[in-house]
């Protein structure tokens, strides 16, 4: 009996945020491995057509895609000038990504 698109999707998000902490995990020991499953998770992602949760999208390089753990392989810097933003630098192509921080509103 196959499987409706709700429980496939489903399905592929679980996958995607265990190859997300596998990826967190392996990151000291085999970096090589932790870029793997970033790409399996993002694959996935793009084939069931499931977005990826907003804590894990964070912790790829907009500009080269790769897995990036604050501290390891990427510079965090608050920003207070203009209107306030987070800066993360990936070590390792140097691209730059902006979060900007909004006040909560009352």
């Amino acid at each position: 009996m196959p499987l409706s698109k709700r429980e496939t999707r489903r399905i592929a998000l679980e996958r995607m945020i265990i190859l997300f902490e596998e990826a967190r995990e392996m990151l000291h020991k085999d970096s090589q491995l932790a870029q793997r499953y970033t790409e399996l998770a993002r694959e996935l992602g793009m084939h069931f057509k499931v977005r990826i949760p907003r804590e894990y999208r964070r912790l790829i390089c907009r500009h080269c895609k790769s897995f990036i753990l604050p501290g390891v392989n990427s510079r965090v810097r608050l920003q207070r000038t203009r209107e306030p933003h987070i800066v993360t630098t990936c070590l390792n192509c140097g691209g730059h990504m902006r979060l900007p921080l909004r006040r909560k509103s009352k």
